[in-house]
């Protein structure tokens, strides 16, 4: 298996240098008010993908707080309930309590 990942990333590598060999030309971005930029064809598809990923990035970062500080304020707020006692005593000792910083959070978008 480990070979066959090696031999996948060989490929991919290799597909994206052939690339790369055969889209050599200038390209030409166009930009406001007469400017513009030209560099080779590689260059301008690199540099998209990394625009793309600092877009997609930074819209992400608001729900990377808000999960955040969520999180943070989660212990916070369970040591500030006092602990109820117990309803079921019905219970056997052996049966493991759960509480409810066991259950998982619900999330609020739906996914």
């Amino acid at each position: 298996m480990k070979y066959l990942l090696w031999l996948l990333k060989a490929a991919i590598f290799f597909t994206l240098f052939a690339f790369a060999l055969n889209n050599q030309h200038d390209a030409t971005v166009y930009f406001f008010f007469g400017t513009y930029w030209r560099a080779p064809l590689v260059l301008v598809v690199l540099a998209a993908f990394a625009g793309g990923l600092v877009v997609g990035a930074l819209g992400m970062l608001p729900g990377w707080w808000k999960h955040r500080t969520a999180a943070a304020q989660l212990p916070a707020a369970s040591e500030a309930q006092p602990s109820a006692p117990s309803i079921a005593t019905s219970t056997p000792a052996s049966a493991p309590s759960i509480s409810a910083t066991d259950l998982p959070a619900v999330r609020q978008h739906g996914l």
